[in-house]
């Protein structure tokens, strides 16, 4: 068995801001775009086999859900079964997906988006590589969220790191 986490992350010109160094007395400036195009990053992993599947996806929805759930059967080991923890937005619960068979959804109890590591990449991802930006075009914003995801997998044990919980590992299941 794999334990998986998955959440969805927006991205868009109405970006972040984050706290940056700056000298003592000084004020640093940050930029604040006032346009609206965005995206929507679909991350999932699994910490003990330090995996991680990613689609960057115009829309948030069943159907891009859908896509989703696809790309992170195909990343299950062959002859496992993943359990794939999620929140309790409508789109991971609608009758309309088809669960692939080597999957099973186990949503989080509601309001408890701190039970869900994929809410520290978020965190972690915005922080390091997204904040403080300004974005031409939706292009740029899907270069952008590619080269953040990319390099949040090229981190050494990252993965494992900033994900691993105690009660969802599967050497405490007896």
């Amino acid at each position: 068995m794999e334990i998986w986490f998955q959440d969805e992350c927006r991205v868009g010109q109405q970006n972040t801001i984050t706290r940056i160094w700056a000298p003592k007395g000084t004020r640093p400036r940050a930029i604040r775009q006032r346009q609206f195009t965005s995206t929507y990053i679909f991350g999932a992993v699994c910490p003990s086999k330090n995996k991680a599947s990613a689609l960057i996806l115009p829309e948030c929805n069943t159907q891009t859900f859908q896509l989703h759930l696809d790309e992170i059967s195909s990343q299950v080991d062959q002859n496992k079964h993943a359990v794939v923890i999620i929140d309790q937005a409508r789109w991971h619960l609608a009758k309309a997906l088809t669960i692939p068979a080597n999957i099973t959804l186990l949503p989080l109890p509601p309001y408890s988006p701190e039970l869900n590591p994929m809410e520290q990449v978020w965190e972690f991802k915005k922080q390091r590589y997204l904040a403080n930006r300004a974005f031409k075009d939706y292009e740029d914003i899907l270069e952008a969220c590619t080269e953040a995801w990319n390099s949040f997998l090229r981190i050494p044990g990252k993965i494992q790191s900033l994900c691993t919980r105690a009660w969802a590992n599967l050497a405490n299941v007896g």
